[in-house]
């Protein structure tokens, strides 16, 4: 058994914590060297964990919505677990060899849904299933306007998987829902602002007759020479 850590990246000099998103793989699975394992939230940006090693997903260390520092251990993947694989008895070999093609697409369906931070926020924001929008990003990755499209495209059908309003104020739905670590740091900085800055409109006031009559006096001029 040859175990490898996943651990969170380094983050920005200014920024100490951050909060995990939603992990993309269960403990028992397979995941392979470079794939995105769970995205991580900071006051300023979202960043993308990959893992470290192919191998299987042996332990998740902090949960989904988790508060970590750099560093830390997030999960654990038993890279020497794929050569099991290869010591099944003979009899199941033909089995696993018929498995491999399903097995690939599988894999290659995964790359071809797998969305960027921005877009995977927007589509879990609003309840879309990676899987139905079709990304238009380099290996078929979901882009942010992808997300959008499909978002659109959510609610102009109306979709009665939508959750139900939890209030109405005079007729006007409101739904509660807890705050991003990125939206929330926005808002902070924006109270900030209104309570530091003075906030004032100025006026100017500019007498414009002089133009005005320049422009009559021009007007009735042409009309005279043409006759108009």
């Amino acid at each position: 058994m040859a175990i490898t850590d996943v651990l969170v990246p380094q983050l920005s000099e200014s920024v100490s914590e951050a909060t995990l998103l939603e992990w993309k793989k269960q403990p028992g699975e397979a995941v392979s060297a470079d794939e995105i394992l769970i995205e991580v939230e900071t006051d300023k940006v979202v960043l993308e964990v990959p893992a470290p090693a192919s191998g299987v997903l042996t332990e998740i260390v902090k949960a989904d919505g988790a508060t970590v520092l750099a560093g830390e251990v997030l999960a654990r993947i038993d890279s020497a677990a794929t050569a099991t694989v290869t010591a099944a008895p003979a009899e199941e070999a033909a089995p696993a060899v018929e498995a491999a093609p399903a097995a690939a697409s599988t894999e290659a369906s995964a790359s071809v849904s797998a969305a960027s931070p921005a877009a995977a926020k927007i589509l879990t924001e609003k309840g879309i299933e990676v899987e139905s929008v079709t990304g238009t990003g380099r290996g078929g990755r979901i882009t942010k306007e992808d997300a959008n499209r499909a978002q659109a495209g959510v609610a102009k059908a109306a979709a009665p998987a939508a959750p139900a309003p939890t209030l109405s104020l005079d007729g006007r739905p409101e739904q509660r829902v807890p705050m991003s670590r990125l939206r929330a740091r926005v808002a902070e900085r924006l109270l900030q602002s209104q309570q530091d800055n003075a906030i004032l409109t100025t006026f100017n006031e500019v007498n414009m007759q002089a133009i005005l009559d320049l422009r009559k006096q021009y007007k009735d001029q042409f009309e005279k020479e043409h006759g108009v």
